[in-house]
């Protein structure tokens, strides 16, 4: 199979039409801001703002959305973490040392984080506080097979958690050896990626990555973590501009047609928006759609917008995905045997297409809306209705 680069473009089909009118130059090899913004990692002050003043004023489904943040256990004050010095998580978390509440405790800073900024009532900071402090102080490492992925959950949490109090709460002492912790235990784990693994830990690993570099304003970081992601999200959506094949992850190894099907999870038919994991099921497919808004939406609020440069991919295969689990599978996806499950993970990249660029989304649409208010997959994503439903900025 010829490498990527190598291939020639299709004519863009007409659903994809639309999106050629907001292209822009492709971002450039040194991507990182000359200035970074704080807070940054997926939520700006002004979208933070918005969100305030949507639940303070009771409208919907702002309203609905935080009060199921805040009548969950990651909103609790009296929330007791558990830190652990290693941190043990073999596959599909067995054994399960630590993995669960090292995870749960890093949506809960960045719970309280929120309602820290949206209530103004400092118990909720300290607690945010709290928790970060007490594992800033205890964990040294990750292991066992799933290390890099726990890692990278974990870690994506902690940087939202940690940009909105660092950045917006007067006190917090222990930022220092916080940033330490990031820079010391989970980067290393997660800054290389992983190419060969599905393509949801890459993605999730570059998001984590990206929230890292942002909070320590590190530009070599935020370069590889962008490099990284630019060629791993067309390796995890297909377009028919791909060619015949899809794109394969640079230094898989992945080349040869009967790999490629193997490594889609037997799937031989490529359709427009099909995702490298369709085929195993839904929900982890959700989590690379998950990290690609998220990393899009970090790259936009510093300044260096990626989303023109994937929103193609990103768009049809929220389109893809949600049309059938509204409908149900045909028979050529998946052999006809399909594991639906999408999980919370639609807002942001909905969001961004719907409401900032008016781009009519109706499965989407009818999907998202639907479920309202999306809340926590206790893995790495929440709260995506309070902080991005129709939120323009």
């Amino acid at each position: 199979m010829r490498p990527a680069s190598g291939r020639r473009s299709r004519l863009f089909p007409a659903a994809l039409t639309l999106l050629i009118a907001f292209a822009v130059p492709a971002v450039p090899a040194s991507a990182a801001p000359a200035a970074f913004t704080h807070p940054g990692v997926m939520v700006s002050r002004s979208q933070l703002d918005f969100i305030r003043d949507r639940v303070n004023a009771n409208a919907q489904p702002w309203r609905n959305a935080y009060n199921q943040m805040a009548g969950s256990a990651y909103g609790s004050l009296s929330r007791t973490p558990k830190p652990r010095a290693v941190v043990e998580c073999g596959p599909y978390s067995n054994p399960n040392l630590g993995c669960t509440e090292e995870r749960q405790d890093a949506i809960a800073a960045y719970t309280l984080a929120l309602m820290w900024y949206i209530t103004r009532n400092s118990q909720y900071a300290t607690k945010s506080i709290q928790i970060m402090d007490a594992w800033s102080n205890t964990i040294r490492d990750h292991t066992n097979s799933n290390a890099p992925l726990q890692t990278a959950w974990s870690a994506a949490s902690w940087a939202k958690a940690a940009e909105i109090i660092r950045y917006t709460y007067s006190s917090w002492p222990n930022t220092t050896r916080f940033a330490t912790m990031l820079r010391g235990v989970y980067l290393p784990k997660i800054v290389n990626g992983s190419k060969s693994t599905n393509g949801n830990w890459e993605l999730t690993m570059m998001e984590a990555s990206l929230g890292i570099a942002v909070f320590l304003e590190d530009r070599a970081v935020y370069d590889k973590a962008v490099s990284i992601f630019r060629t791993r999200v067309p390796a995890y959506i297909y377009l028919p501009a791909d060619g015949a094949l899809p794109r394969t992850p640079p230094g898989s190894g992945i080349d040869t047609r009967q790999e490629i099907v193997d490594y889609w999870h037997g799937q031989s038919t490529f359709a427009e928006g099909l995702s490298q994991e369709t085929c195993r099921d839904f929900t982890h497919t959700g989590y690379g759609l998950a990290s690609i808004a998220s990393f899009a939406e970090t790259t936009r609020i510093q300044g260096q917008d990626l989303y023109p440069e994937i929103g193609g991919r990103l768009r049809t295969a929220l389109g893809f995905h949600t049309r059938y689990e509204l409908e149900g599978p045909p028979a050529w996806l998946c052999g006809g045997s399909v594991k639906r499950g999408l999980g919370p993970v639609t807002e942001v990249g909905f969001n961004h297409f719907s409401t900032r660029l008016g781009i009519t989304m109706p499965n989407t649409k009818a999907w998202t809306e639907s479920r309202r208010p999306h809340g926590a997959n206790n893995l790495f994503v929440a709260w995506p209705t309070l902080t991005h439903a129709n939120n323009p900025n």
